[in-house]
């Protein structure tokens, strides 16, 4: 199995490349609790999805502890990486694509089932565990055999400002009916509140939500390539983005993906902002201080 890394992104509320910037007192990146944890459930390969300029740091940092355990791989995030007939629409444009995008990058390296997550959340050992069960029995057809960790809205929160999340609609067979993406999600004194055309709406805070921690056989390229082409047909803004858990709904809605969704209490961990960063630090030392990690990570 292996494990697609996103981390290609710009960090721009962050400032700067938060994927490298370290988070315990032995030197460890957010990243590479992921790793461990895929590694602790049965991962073999890890694919970096990055931009190319960031190749050297990447592998003399990340790169080179993960692979003395894991096959270890690139793939680049490209502006041009697009169908021949839109390459001018990458004319002009700040960033890449989005995170469904950043996916289509792997296509050619990866040809097994495999695991997406983004390279600054931390998930915990839990999740990898459900992706790991899920995809070992999954079977290649002509429909996407694909999961979802769902984590409760409460504990994917900062007080530091808004978060994005996709709000999760499951039926009671546990599969995911509809993702909606809610950008400016607050925590509030009461609870949760989510901000759109300027108007707050309150939100529970017991949502299921996506962290962007999927499950997927390979076979879900084909369909993420024709909905990136629709979506590039039909761009409503020159820097409009074709995000995962959109491609996802349009999978399910045209009935060529199934999403088990696999809740999980555990707490997340993420430095959207450079504040939420002692928070992190603090969270992960007492995981390390239970035992749960050893010190240093890779020993």
């Amino acid at each position: 199995m292996t494990l697609v890394v996103l981390a290609a992104g710009m960090a721009s509320r962050y400032g700067g490349l938060k994927q490298i910037d370290p988070i315990t007192e032995t030197g460890e990146f957010i990243v590479d609790f992921s790793i461990y944890d895929a590694f602790k459930t049965g991962f073999d390969k890890v694919v970096f999805v990055i931009k190319k300029e960031n190749l050297d740091v990447f592998k003399n940092t990340i790169g080179i502890r993960a692979e003395r355990y894991l096959k270890v791989e690139y793939a680049f995030q490209e502006m041009y990486d697009v169908p021949e007939k839109f390459k001018n629409i990458a004319n002009g444009r700040l960033k890449p694509f989005g995170t469904a995008h950043a996916v289509l990058a792997a296509r050619h390296i990866v040809n097994d089932n495999f695991a997406v997550i983004n390279a600054d959340d931390f998930y915990g050992r839990d999740a990898f565990k459900k992706l790991s069960e899920h995809l070992s029995c999954t079977k290649n057809s002509n429909k996407v055999d694909s999961c979802m960790i769902g984590y409760v809205l409460k504990n994917t929160l900062t007080e530091n400002g808004s978060v994005s999340r996709g709000i999760c609609n499951v039926d009671k067979f546990g599969k995911l009916i509809d993702i909606t993406e809610k950008t400016k999600i607050f925590a509030t004194e009461n609870g949760a509140e989510y901000e759109e055309n300027e108007i707050k709406i309150p939100i529970s805070v017991d949502s299921v939500v996506s962290m962007n921690c999927w499950g997927f056989t390979p076979n879900v390229f084909k369909y993420i390539e024709k909905g990136f082409e629709t979506f590039l047909s039909k761009l409503p803004d020159k820097n409009s983005e074709y995000y995962l858990p959109l491609s996802v709904k349009e999978m399910i809605d045209n009935k060529v993906a199934e999403v088990d969704v696999y809740k999980t209490n555990a707490k997340w961990y993420g430095v959207t902002y450079k504040e939420d960063k002692p928070a992190v630090m603090a969270g992960i030392k007492k995981q390390i201080d239970d035992g749960f990690y050893p010190s240093p990570l890779w020993k």
